[in-house]
């Protein structure tokens, strides 16, 4: 398991745990990261990605993007 941040681009990863406190958690449940979902880095940039995330872009920060384990 290794954070989302780590992950290599253009692999495909299955979350497997949301970490943070419940406010952080919810926000990235909205944005649609939640336990079981395929995800995929389309893009790096100053440790920010853009991700595939059910069939949406969403560009999610560094801090955040550690916080989602793969």
């Amino acid at each position: 398991m290794m954070p989302l941040g780590l992950a290599p681009i253009d692999n495909e990863n299955v979350i497997k745990k949301v970490g943070g406190n419940a406010e952080t958690k919810k926000h990235l449940e909205n944005l649609g990261f939640v336990p079981g979902t395929v995800v995929k880095i389309v893009s790096e940039m100053n440790g920010n990605v853009i991700v595939n995330v059910k069939e949406s872009r969403v560009a999610v920060s560094k801090e955040l993007a550690m916080k989602i384990m793969v």
